[in-house]
């Protein structure tokens, strides 16, 4: 079973300025090796260190930036112009920066939300796509994770993502956290940005991650990650329809592509990966049969890890 390469640094660090924004990106492995760019998950989740560990150094040009308000961008946690569509701007922005003609995307989550608008709106720039964890931020997935469903299998931290929120405001738990998150109580804000992420956090994979759970609860990451999260979830993705993801698929197909997704994905269940996979036969389809949402369980870093290898040559 393959595994990541090892940690590397990168060679290239900067920042693109634009609408009061300073977004960060990176480039590290072979400089004149295959573009990559890994698209992170969230939205407000940032990149890390060990994403470029999917990609082989010697083989890939590897860009990593953190999309706006979160990780390393700034201004911290802005919601200020932060719509999908300023992001898609942006990765065409960083792809122009760097001279990239073409480039394979690599996205999970929210990441493979993102890869799939942007390859929509940019098919001539995309040369491959390594997709996890279908979401298309449509009505029926964010009531299964946000409002009933999920808290079905995991009512544990269930119960706590509940706490921040008053019993009569609990029919519309997106609402009642954005009322939060937009208010003056700055110690009420942190306390539901801390509840929001650690939900996530501890229902990501099939064994709870202690880890990640702690990760996610540091009060600068969860600041980001829910305020973002939210006002992204709560405007429908900024999506003129919420199926347009499937409904432009056509535009995409040609583009070589695989699907890895966790059987037992409480976050993104398998039901929209199946509906992804349905409407485009032309991308391999891996089913990890004892894995749940995270990258970095053993069956979906290995299929992941793969397809990078398939698609570098």
């Amino acid at each position: 079973m393959k595994n990541l390469y090892p940690h590397l640094e990168p060679f290239e660090v900067s920042f693109l300025e634009i609408d009061d924004h300073k977004i960060y990106y990176e480039v590290s492995g072979n400089p004149n090796g295959k573009p990559a760019i890994f698209v992170h998950g969230g939205p407000g989740g940032g990149g890390s260190t060990e994403v470029r560990r999917f990609f082989n150094p010697d083989l890939y040009k590897i860009i990593v930036f953190d999309q706006r308000g979160c990780g390393r961008s700034k201004p911290h946690a802005s919601l200020k112009d932060n719509t999908t569509w300023h992001l898609v701007s942006d990765m065409e922005r960083i792809r122009e920066k760097l001279g990239i003609e073409q480039w394979l995307l690599f996205g999970g989550s929210w990441g493979s939300t993102l890869s799939l608008a942007y390859a929509q709106a940019h098919p001539t720039r995309v040369s491959e796509l390594v997709l996890r964890g279908i979401f298309m931020l449509r009505k029926k997935e964010l009531d299964w994770f946000y409002q009933e469903g999920a808290s079905k299998i995991f009512p544990e931290p269930w119960q706590e993502f509940l706490q921040p929120i008053e019993d009569d405001k609990r029919d519309n738990l997106m609402d009642a956290y954005r009322e939060i998150f937009y208010g003056d109580d700055q110690e009420k804000k942190l306390k539901a940005a801390v509840a929001w992420s650690k939900w996530e956090a501890a229902t990501s994979s099939l064994l709870i991650s202690k880890s990640r759970v702690d990760e996610f609860q540091n009060p600068e990451f969860a600041l980001a990650f829910a305020m973002i999260e939210n006002h992204y979830f709560v405007n429908n993705g900024f999506f003129k329809d919420e199926n347009q993801l499937l409904e432009n698929l056509d535009v995409i197909r040609h583009i070589p592509a695989v699907i890895v997704q966790g059987r037992y994905d409480v976050v993104c269940p398998m039901e929209s990966a199946w509906e992804l996979a349905n409407k485009w036969p032309e991308a391999e389809f891996i089913v990890t049969p004892n894995s749940g949402h995270s990258a970095f369980e053993k069956e979906n870093i290995a299929a992941l890890v793969d397809a990078t290898d398939k698609f570098a040559s």
